[in-house]
């Protein structure tokens, strides 16, 4: 098992920056990726950023590339999101995910097994 929880989500106007959290725990020797993804009403949940537990890569989806930051601090067990020059399109819920199932598992949601409860960001025009 391996427990997932996010925090740092809030109310920002378009052009700020947040920085979200998500603290691991559990059987994390098990962990092949961390990842990030988003869902806003009506829309399906969809891929934003992962990091392999090594912190050694990194994958972006496009809409994200020179905005947003993934990275991960191995002595707390903890994966950020640092979020910069927010747009009103990026609000919605986001959540974090741990990837056991696949050594390749970065893209799709369903090659993690573990997910947090969300945490919501919402950008202000």
């Amino acid at each position: 098992q391996v427990q997932v929880v996010e925090s740092g989500g809030g109310l920002v106007q378009a052009g700020g920056s947040l920085r979200l959290s998500c603290a691991v725990s559990g059987r994390t020797s098990s962990t092949y990726t961390m990842g990030w993804f988003r869902q806003a009403p009506g829309k399906e949940r969809e891929f934003v950023a992962a990091i392999t537990w090594n912190g050694a890569t990194t994958y972006y989806a496009d809409f994200v590339k020179g905005r947003f930051t993934i990275s991960r601090v191995n002595a707390k067990n903890t994966v950020y999101l640092q979020m910069n020059s927010l747009k009103p399109e990026d609000t919605a819920a986001y959540y974090c995910a741990a990837n056991i199932r696949s050594p390749d598992g970065r893209y799709w949601s369903t090659e993690y097994a573990y997910w947090g409860q969300g945490t919501q960001v919402t950008v202000s025009s």
